[in-house]
Protein backbone atom coordinates (compact mmCIF):
# COMPACT_ATOMS: atom_id res chain seq x y z
CA UNK A 1 0.00 0.00 0.00
CA UNK A 2 1.65 3.80 -0.99
CA UNK A 3 0.94 5.40 2.43
CA UNK A 4 -0.36 9.09 2.29
CA UNK A 5 2.54 11.09 2.38
CA UNK A 6 0.93 13.72 5.19
CA UNK A 7 1.12 11.58 7.73
CA UNK A 8 2.41 12.88 10.61
CA UNK A 9 0.60 11.80 13.60
CA UNK A 10 1.70 8.39 13.61
CA UNK A 11 5.32 8.74 14.66
CA UNK A 12 3.92 10.82 17.98
CA UNK A 13 0.39 9.91 18.73
CA UNK A 14 -1.06 11.24 21.53
CA UNK A 15 -4.95 10.42 23.09
CA UNK A 16 -7.32 8.41 24.34
CA UNK A 17 -6.70 5.88 21.74
CA UNK A 18 -3.55 6.03 20.61
CA UNK A 19 -2.52 2.56 21.04
CA UNK A 20 -5.20 2.03 18.65
CA UNK A 21 -4.35 1.23 15.04
CA UNK A 22 -7.55 0.91 12.92
CA UNK A 23 -7.75 0.39 8.81
CA UNK A 24 -11.23 1.42 7.59
CA UNK A 25 -12.34 -0.11 4.43
CA UNK A 26 -14.49 2.58 2.08
CA UNK A 27 -13.86 6.51 1.90
CA UNK A 28 -17.63 7.52 1.02
CA UNK A 29 -19.35 9.05 3.78
CA UNK A 30 -19.21 6.34 6.78
CA UNK A 31 -15.34 5.42 6.34
CA UNK A 32 -14.04 9.01 6.55
CA UNK A 33 -16.80 10.06 9.50
CA UNK A 34 -15.33 7.30 11.34
CA UNK A 35 -11.84 8.32 10.62
CA UNK A 36 -12.85 12.04 11.85
CA UNK A 37 -13.89 10.91 15.05
CA UNK A 38 -10.77 8.09 15.37
CA UNK A 39 -8.45 10.61 14.53
CA UNK A 40 -9.67 13.39 17.46
CA UNK A 41 -8.63 10.49 20.07
CA UNK A 42 -5.33 9.97 18.73
CA UNK A 43 -6.19 6.62 17.26
CA UNK A 44 -3.79 5.49 14.11
CA UNK A 45 -6.40 4.88 11.38
CA UNK A 46 -6.06 3.77 7.59
CA UNK A 47 -8.73 4.07 5.23
CA UNK A 48 -8.33 1.87 1.78
CA UNK A 49 -10.77 3.15 -1.02
CA UNK A 50 -10.91 1.14 -4.07
CA UNK A 51 -11.63 3.78 -6.11
CA UNK A 52 -8.44 5.86 -7.42
CA UNK A 53 -9.33 8.96 -6.06
CA UNK A 54 -12.47 10.85 -3.23
CA UNK A 55 -15.69 10.11 -4.98
CA UNK A 56 -17.24 13.16 -6.08
CA UNK A 57 -20.97 14.13 -6.73
CA UNK A 58 -23.75 11.92 -6.13
CA UNK A 59 -27.21 12.39 -5.20
CA UNK A 60 -27.71 14.72 -1.98
CA UNK A 61 -28.20 13.78 1.45
CA UNK A 62 -29.62 15.21 4.28
CA UNK A 63 -29.82 15.55 8.03
CA UNK A 64 -32.86 16.40 10.04
CA UNK A 65 -32.96 16.77 14.49
CA UNK A 66 -31.75 16.98 17.21
CA UNK A 67 -29.26 13.77 16.94
CA UNK A 68 -27.96 15.18 13.84
CA UNK A 69 -27.33 18.52 14.63
CA UNK A 70 -25.21 17.13 17.95
CA UNK A 71 -23.53 14.66 16.41
CA UNK A 72 -22.25 16.87 13.50
CA UNK A 73 -21.36 20.06 15.58
CA UNK A 74 -18.95 17.73 18.13
CA UNK A 75 -17.65 16.70 15.15
CA UNK A 76 -16.81 20.07 14.24
CA UNK A 77 -18.73 20.27 10.65
CA UNK A 78 -21.75 21.52 11.12
CA UNK A 79 -20.87 25.55 9.91
CA UNK A 80 -19.29 24.00 6.98
CA UNK A 81 -22.30 22.05 5.67
CA UNK A 82 -24.27 24.97 6.05
CA UNK A 83 -21.56 26.57 4.13
CA UNK A 84 -21.93 24.18 1.36
CA UNK A 85 -26.10 23.31 1.08
CA UNK A 86 -28.13 23.02 -1.73
CA UNK A 87 -31.06 25.55 -0.63
CA UNK A 88 -33.32 22.98 -2.75
CA UNK A 89 -36.54 24.42 -2.28
CA UNK A 90 -40.09 22.95 -2.39
CA UNK A 91 -40.14 19.88 -5.16
CA UNK A 92 -43.92 19.86 -7.02
CA UNK A 93 -45.92 16.61 -8.38
CA UNK A 94 -46.79 17.34 -11.66
CA UNK A 95 -49.22 16.05 -14.37
CA UNK A 96 -48.29 14.49 -18.07
CA UNK A 97 -48.40 18.49 -19.37
CA UNK A 98 -46.77 19.79 -16.28
CA UNK A 99 -49.46 21.24 -14.66
CA UNK A 100 -48.86 20.93 -11.20
CA UNK A 101 -51.28 18.57 -8.31
CA UNK A 102 -48.87 19.10 -5.31
CA UNK A 103 -46.20 20.67 -3.43
CA UNK A 104 -43.40 18.99 -1.40
CA UNK A 105 -42.07 20.93 1.44
CA UNK A 106 -38.35 21.14 1.00
CA UNK A 107 -38.26 20.02 4.88
CA UNK A 108 -39.53 16.80 3.61
CA UNK A 109 -37.56 16.38 1.08
CA UNK A 110 -34.26 17.95 2.15
CA UNK A 111 -34.44 17.91 5.94
CA UNK A 112 -32.82 20.87 8.21
CA UNK A 113 -29.80 20.94 5.77
CA UNK A 114 -29.21 19.46 2.15
CA UNK A 115 -25.48 18.90 0.89
CA UNK A 116 -24.25 16.22 -1.74
CA UNK A 117 -22.47 13.34 -1.12
CA UNK A 118 -19.37 13.88 -2.70
CA UNK A 119 -18.97 17.55 -0.92
CA UNK A 120 -19.93 15.94 2.49
CA UNK A 121 -16.68 13.33 1.67
CA UNK A 122 -14.44 16.01 1.12
CA UNK A 123 -15.10 18.28 4.09
CA UNK A 124 -14.33 14.90 5.94
CA UNK A 125 -11.71 14.09 3.96
CA UNK A 126 -9.62 17.74 4.00
CA UNK A 127 -10.39 17.43 8.01
CA UNK A 128 -8.57 14.35 8.36
CA UNK A 129 -5.87 14.12 5.52
CA UNK A 130 -3.19 15.00 8.02
CA UNK A 131 -3.82 12.64 10.32
CA UNK A 132 -5.20 9.61 9.01
CA UNK A 133 -3.31 7.77 5.86
CA UNK A 134 -5.74 7.48 3.11
CA UNK A 135 -5.11 4.83 0.36
CA UNK A 136 -6.76 4.76 -2.76
CA UNK A 137 -7.22 2.55 -5.60
CA UNK A 138 -6.72 -0.97 -3.54
CA UNK A 139 -8.96 -2.71 -1.67
CA UNK A 140 -8.77 -5.45 0.97
CA UNK A 141 -8.34 -9.51 -0.44
CA UNK A 142 -8.26 -11.09 2.79
CA UNK A 143 -8.34 -10.79 6.19
CA UNK A 144 -7.53 -12.94 9.11
CA UNK A 145 -9.22 -12.21 12.81
CA UNK A 146 -6.83 -13.69 15.61
CA UNK A 147 -6.30 -12.59 19.53
CA UNK A 148 -3.05 -10.36 18.55
CA UNK A 149 -4.99 -8.37 15.93
CA UNK A 150 -6.72 -8.83 12.06
CA UNK A 151 -3.40 -10.00 9.64
CA UNK A 152 -4.92 -8.12 6.30
CA UNK A 153 -3.94 -8.40 2.38
CA UNK A 154 -4.43 -6.25 0.19
CA UNK A 155 -4.88 -6.30 -4.08
CA UNK A 156 -1.95 -3.66 -4.59
CA UNK A 157 -0.33 -3.28 -1.01
CA UNK A 158 2.14 -5.44 0.94
CA UNK A 159 -0.24 -7.21 4.14
CA UNK A 160 -0.18 -5.56 7.20
CA UNK A 161 -1.71 -6.18 10.76
CA UNK A 162 -4.24 -3.74 12.47
CA UNK A 163 -6.04 -3.76 15.83
CA UNK A 164 -9.55 -3.91 14.39
CA UNK A 165 -10.70 -3.31 11.31
CA UNK A 166 -14.13 -1.83 9.93
CA UNK A 167 -15.81 -2.36 6.85
CA UNK A 168 -17.58 1.02 5.45
CA UNK A 169 -17.58 -0.12 1.85
CA UNK A 170 -21.65 0.16 1.16
CA UNK A 171 -24.20 -1.81 0.71
CA UNK A 172 -22.42 -4.50 -1.45
CA UNK A 173 -19.61 -4.62 1.05
CA UNK A 174 -16.36 -6.92 0.39
CA UNK A 175 -15.47 -6.89 4.11
CA UNK A 176 -19.10 -8.51 5.17
CA UNK A 177 -18.47 -10.74 2.57
CA UNK A 178 -15.02 -11.72 3.51
CA UNK A 179 -16.09 -11.93 7.23
CA UNK A 180 -19.71 -12.32 7.36
CA UNK A 181 -20.44 -14.31 4.28
CA UNK A 182 -22.38 -13.85 0.84
CA UNK A 183 -24.92 -10.82 0.07
CA UNK A 184 -27.30 -12.94 -0.67
CA UNK A 185 -27.76 -13.73 3.15
CA UNK A 186 -28.08 -10.43 4.08
CA UNK A 187 -29.64 -8.04 0.95
CA UNK A 188 -33.31 -7.80 0.63
CA UNK A 189 -34.67 -6.80 -2.58
CA UNK A 190 -37.86 -4.13 -2.30
CA UNK A 191 -39.27 -4.55 -5.63
CA UNK A 192 -37.91 -1.22 -6.92
CA UNK A 193 -35.03 0.11 -9.13
CA UNK A 194 -33.58 3.40 -8.84
CA UNK A 195 -31.15 5.31 -11.23
CA UNK A 196 -29.28 8.57 -11.27
CA UNK A 197 -27.52 10.64 -14.14
CA UNK A 198 -26.74 14.40 -14.91
CA UNK A 199 -28.66 16.07 -17.98
CA UNK A 200 -29.12 19.59 -19.46
CA UNK A 201 -31.63 21.85 -17.27
CA UNK A 202 -33.80 22.07 -20.22
CA UNK A 203 -36.70 23.00 -17.70
CA UNK A 204 -34.63 26.21 -16.42
CA UNK A 205 -34.88 24.67 -12.46
CA UNK A 206 -33.37 26.86 -10.50
CA UNK A 207 -32.91 25.11 -6.54
CA UNK A 208 -36.25 23.01 -7.05
CA UNK A 209 -37.55 19.96 -8.85
CA UNK A 210 -40.31 18.36 -10.50
CA UNK A 211 -41.73 14.52 -9.70
CA UNK A 212 -43.75 12.39 -12.52
CA UNK A 213 -45.73 9.16 -11.97
CA UNK A 214 -47.18 6.70 -14.00
CA UNK A 215 -48.25 3.31 -12.13
CA UNK A 216 -44.64 1.41 -11.73
CA UNK A 217 -42.87 4.19 -13.14
CA UNK A 218 -41.20 7.93 -11.82
CA UNK A 219 -39.34 10.51 -12.88
CA UNK A 220 -37.81 13.25 -11.30
CA UNK A 221 -35.92 16.25 -12.53
CA UNK A 222 -34.02 18.74 -10.36
CA UNK A 223 -31.93 21.32 -10.00
CA UNK A 224 -29.68 21.34 -6.62
CA UNK A 225 -26.96 23.44 -6.87
CA UNK A 226 -28.18 26.24 -8.78
CA UNK A 227 -26.13 25.51 -12.19
CA UNK A 228 -28.30 27.13 -14.81
CA UNK A 229 -26.91 24.54 -17.09
CA UNK A 230 -27.46 21.09 -15.78
CA UNK A 231 -30.12 18.96 -13.55
CA UNK A 232 -30.09 15.71 -12.09
CA UNK A 233 -32.48 12.85 -13.12
CA UNK A 234 -34.06 10.24 -10.88
CA UNK A 235 -35.46 6.88 -12.36
CA UNK A 236 -37.53 4.75 -9.94
CA UNK A 237 -39.50 1.81 -11.69
CA UNK A 238 -41.31 -1.23 -10.37
CA UNK A 239 -39.94 -4.55 -10.96
CA UNK A 240 -39.38 -8.25 -10.55
CA UNK A 241 -35.59 -8.85 -9.46
CA UNK A 242 -33.54 -8.98 -12.42
CA UNK A 243 -30.07 -9.78 -13.26
CA UNK A 244 -27.62 -7.42 -14.60
CA UNK A 245 -23.41 -7.14 -14.48
CA UNK A 246 -23.27 -3.79 -11.90
CA UNK A 247 -20.39 -2.94 -14.21
CA UNK A 248 -21.97 -3.21 -17.63
CA UNK A 249 -23.25 0.63 -18.05
CA UNK A 250 -24.97 -0.04 -21.48
CA UNK A 251 -26.93 -2.97 -20.32
CA UNK A 252 -28.04 -0.92 -17.53
CA UNK A 253 -29.19 2.28 -20.02
CA UNK A 254 -30.73 -0.71 -22.14
CA UNK A 255 -33.09 -1.60 -18.69
CA UNK A 256 -33.75 1.57 -18.31
CA UNK A 257 -34.87 2.43 -22.10
CA UNK A 258 -37.19 -0.45 -22.50
CA UNK A 259 -38.88 0.72 -19.06
CA UNK A 260 -39.33 4.07 -19.78
CA UNK A 261 -40.59 3.40 -23.15
CA UNK A 262 -44.00 5.58 -23.56
CA UNK A 263 -43.82 7.44 -20.60
CA UNK A 264 -45.24 10.51 -20.65
CA UNK A 265 -44.17 14.39 -19.82
CA UNK A 266 -40.10 14.92 -19.73
CA UNK A 267 -39.31 10.81 -20.20
CA UNK A 268 -38.42 10.67 -23.90
CA UNK A 269 -35.77 13.61 -23.27
CA UNK A 270 -34.38 12.28 -20.15
CA UNK A 271 -34.05 8.66 -21.96
CA UNK A 272 -32.49 10.92 -24.37
CA UNK A 273 -29.65 12.39 -22.16
CA UNK A 274 -29.37 8.58 -21.04
CA UNK A 275 -27.97 7.43 -24.21
CA UNK A 276 -24.61 10.27 -23.17
CA UNK A 277 -25.09 10.28 -19.62
CA UNK A 278 -21.28 9.20 -18.61
CA UNK A 279 -22.31 8.92 -14.84
CA UNK A 280 -25.03 6.41 -14.02
CA UNK A 281 -25.74 4.96 -11.07
CA UNK A 282 -28.03 2.27 -11.45
CA UNK A 283 -28.84 -0.30 -8.57
CA UNK A 284 -32.17 -2.36 -6.70
CA UNK A 285 -33.85 -0.52 -3.85
CA UNK A 286 -32.68 -2.76 -1.06
CA UNK A 287 -31.72 -3.09 2.60
CA UNK A 288 -29.20 -4.74 4.23
CA UNK A 289 -30.50 -7.26 7.49
CA UNK A 290 -27.17 -8.99 9.53
CA UNK A 291 -27.48 -11.38 12.60
CA UNK A 292 -24.86 -9.37 13.95
CA UNK A 293 -22.56 -6.05 13.13
CA UNK A 294 -19.67 -7.32 14.97
CA UNK A 295 -17.57 -10.54 14.56
CA UNK A 296 -14.15 -10.65 16.49
CA UNK A 297 -11.93 -7.55 15.66
CA UNK A 298 -13.93 -6.33 12.89
CA UNK A 299 -17.41 -4.29 12.84
CA UNK A 300 -19.80 -3.27 10.40
CA UNK A 301 -20.28 0.65 9.76
CA UNK A 302 -23.43 2.04 7.84
CA UNK A 303 -24.63 0.99 5.00
CA UNK A 304 -22.36 -2.06 4.85
CA UNK A 305 -24.03 -2.90 7.74
CA UNK A 306 -27.61 -1.57 8.18
CA UNK A 307 -28.00 -0.04 4.03
CA UNK A 308 -31.22 1.18 2.41
CA UNK A 309 -30.45 2.44 -0.75
CA UNK A 310 -32.47 5.36 -0.52
CA UNK A 311 -35.22 6.63 2.15
CA UNK A 312 -33.76 5.32 5.10
CA UNK A 313 -31.49 8.30 6.10
CA UNK A 314 -28.54 5.62 5.61
CA UNK A 315 -25.67 9.08 5.67
CA UNK A 316 -28.13 10.30 8.94
CA UNK A 317 -27.58 6.77 10.63
CA UNK A 318 -23.46 6.37 9.22
CA UNK A 319 -22.58 9.78 10.70
CA UNK A 320 -24.33 9.09 13.99
CA UNK A 321 -22.83 5.80 14.14
CA UNK A 322 -19.57 6.59 13.52
CA UNK A 323 -20.00 9.09 16.44
CA UNK A 324 -21.36 6.24 18.93
CA UNK A 325 -18.50 3.55 17.69
CA UNK A 326 -15.28 6.17 18.32
CA UNK A 327 -16.92 7.37 21.55
CA UNK A 328 -17.54 3.79 22.47
CA UNK A 329 -14.17 2.56 21.81
CA UNK A 330 -12.86 5.77 23.50
CA UNK A 331 -15.11 4.83 26.94
CA UNK A 332 -13.75 1.36 26.61
CA UNK A 333 -10.22 2.70 26.41
CA UNK A 334 -9.78 0.94 23.18
CA UNK A 335 -11.25 -2.44 24.47
CA UNK A 336 -12.66 -3.37 21.29
CA UNK A 337 -14.99 -6.48 22.94
CA UNK A 338 -16.57 -3.61 25.20
CA UNK A 339 -16.81 -1.09 22.93
CA UNK A 340 -18.14 -3.16 20.08
CA UNK A 341 -20.83 -4.93 22.09
CA UNK A 342 -22.43 -1.58 23.21
CA UNK A 343 -22.05 -0.17 20.04
CA UNK A 344 -23.84 -2.86 18.12
CA UNK A 345 -26.65 -2.71 20.98
CA UNK A 346 -27.37 1.35 20.75
CA UNK A 347 -27.18 1.21 16.83
CA UNK A 348 -29.00 -2.00 15.79
CA UNK A 349 -31.95 -0.61 16.76
CA UNK A 350 -32.10 2.83 15.45
CA UNK A 351 -31.25 1.83 12.40
CA UNK A 352 -33.66 -0.61 11.97
CA UNK A 353 -36.22 2.16 12.87
CA UNK A 354 -34.61 4.67 9.79
CA UNK A 355 -34.47 1.40 7.64
CA UNK A 356 -38.82 0.95 8.11
CA UNK A 357 -38.71 4.66 6.18
CA UNK A 358 -36.58 3.41 3.29
CA UNK A 359 -39.60 0.65 2.33
CA UNK A 360 -41.85 3.82 1.23
CA UNK A 361 -38.99 5.07 -0.99
CA UNK A 362 -40.06 2.85 -3.90
CA UNK A 363 -43.88 3.35 -3.73
CA UNK A 364 -43.45 6.95 -2.82
CA UNK A 365 -41.78 7.78 -6.40
CA UNK A 366 -43.82 5.23 -8.34
CA UNK A 367 -46.86 3.66 -6.89
CA UNK A 368 -48.55 0.56 -8.37
CA UNK A 369 -51.89 2.11 -9.76
CA UNK A 370 -53.35 5.37 -10.51
CA UNK A 371 -55.44 4.99 -7.45
CA UNK A 372 -52.35 4.83 -5.41
CA UNK A 373 -50.85 7.78 -7.43
CA UNK A 374 -53.50 9.95 -6.50
CA UNK A 375 -53.72 8.62 -2.96
CA UNK A 376 -50.50 9.66 -2.61
CA UNK A 377 -50.75 13.24 -3.91
CA UNK A 378 -53.85 14.08 -1.31
CA UNK A 379 -51.93 12.98 1.13
CA UNK A 380 -49.20 14.79 1.07
CA UNK A 381 -51.42 17.89 -0.10
CA UNK A 382 -52.84 17.47 3.25
CA UNK A 383 -49.88 17.25 5.13
CA UNK A 384 -47.93 20.49 3.33
CA UNK A 385 -50.65 22.74 4.39
CA UNK A 386 -50.31 25.49 6.52
CA UNK A 387 -51.60 23.56 9.97
CA UNK A 388 -49.93 20.51 9.65
CA UNK A 389 -46.55 22.00 9.09
CA UNK A 390 -45.59 21.43 12.89
CA UNK A 391 -46.83 18.02 12.72
CA UNK A 392 -44.82 16.95 9.34
CA UNK A 393 -42.00 18.57 11.14
CA UNK A 394 -41.74 15.87 13.75
CA UNK A 395 -42.83 12.75 11.52
CA UNK A 396 -40.15 13.03 9.56
CA UNK A 397 -37.36 13.66 12.58
CA UNK A 398 -38.82 11.16 14.07
CA UNK A 399 -36.87 8.06 13.32
CA UNK A 400 -33.83 10.65 13.23
CA UNK A 401 -34.34 10.93 16.59
CA UNK A 402 -34.80 7.59 18.10
CA UNK A 403 -31.70 7.18 19.92
CA UNK A 404 -30.26 9.30 22.85
CA UNK A 405 -26.35 10.17 22.74
CA UNK A 406 -23.81 9.18 25.69
CA UNK A 407 -21.46 11.41 27.29
CA UNK A 408 -18.55 10.51 26.09
CA UNK A 409 -15.12 11.23 26.52
CA UNK A 410 -13.54 14.87 25.38
CA UNK A 411 -10.97 14.27 22.39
Amino acid sequence: MTENPIRNHAENPTGKLAHLNVLISGASVAGPALALNLARYGARVTVVEKAPDLREGGFAVDFRGHVHRTVLTAMGIWDEIHAHQTHMGRQTVVDADGTPRVDLPAEMMSGDVEIFRGELARIMYERTRDRVEYVFGDSIATLTDSPEGVDVTFERGAPRRFDLVVGADGLHSLTRRLVFGEESRYLRFLDHYVAGFGIPNDLGLERTGRLYSEPGRGVVIGNYDGDPDRAGALLVFRSEKLEFDRRDVAAQKRILAERFAGMGWQAPVVLKALEEADDLYFDAIAQIHVDRLVKGRVALLGDAGYGATMGGMGTGVAIVAAYVLAGELALANGDHTTAFAEYETRIRGFAKGCQKTSGNAGPFFAPATERRIRSRDRMFGLLSSRLLTGFFKKLTEKAATAIELREYPRP
